[in-house]
């Protein structure tokens, strides 16, 4: 245990390059996410299939061979990023495709005859999802976005397998200096829970406090 002790301001700048990973991914993929689920359901079929297709075909690949892909894959041609940059891309673009599923199924749930309603007052399109759409659908859309932000910090782990120092690598490297893994497993285990049991109970009190909502 004085082992984890003596290791945890190496294991602190681990954990804020977890912590920055996490929160780039999580914003890359909720702006593009909620843009990309809009135009799912309303925009034309030109919008409709490149975002179906990209959605469908991300969601179906293992987040372990995307990162690799973009880190190994595109400097084949010709996209040279970082360890860092290219672990973001991966995560994020992983993300962004659950995003777009959460989105799309909030923005669904309102009932069609409520925007009938608002296009017969003569409101715009942007004026009916201001107004009408947005407000009800972030309710349903706000638990299932933080236990997909729960899912990306745990993700991050993975970028440790390109090389970013991230928490779980500052762990693997302490331990590789002091060969004593059990404290050192445990104290990032401590941390990582302390992390997403946070998010999870966000999350569900979200869920209670907007439980009563029915169509």
């Amino acid at each position: 245990m004085r082992t984890a002790i003596e290791s945890l301001p190496f294991l602190w700048q681990g954990l804020l390059v977890t912590l920055e990973v996490s929160a780039l991914v999580v914003a890359i993929s909720l702006v593009i996410g909620v843009v990309a689920g809009v135009g799912i359901v309303y925009g034309p079929r030109l919008v409709y299939w490149p975002i179906r297709l990209y959605s469908d075909l991300i969601r179906g690949i293992p987040v372990l061979v995307l990162i690799f892909f973009v880190y190994y894959g595109l400097p084949a041609l010709g996209l040279n990023l970082d360890a860092f940059w290219a672990a973001v891309a991966a995560l994020a673009a992983f993300k962004t495709a659950h995003v777009i599923e959460i989105a799309r199924g909030a923005i669904q749930s309102i009932h069609y005859g409520q925007t009938d309603a608002a296009k017969a007052i003569g409101l715009t399109f942007w004026q009916r999802m201001h107004h009408v759409v947005f407000p009800q659908a972030v309710r349903r859309f706000l638990p299932p976005w933080i236990n997909a932000v729960t899912d990306a910090v745990k993700g991050s782990a993975l970028v440790s397998l390109i090389g970013v120092v991230d928490l779980m690598l500052a762990v693997q490297k302490v331990i590789g200096r002091t060969y004593e893994p059990m404290p050192l497993y445990v104290t990032g285990a401590i941390i990582y829970f302390l992390i997403n049991y946070t998010l999870s109970s966000l999350s569900r009190r979200l869920e209670t406090r907007f439980a009563h909502i029915r169509e």
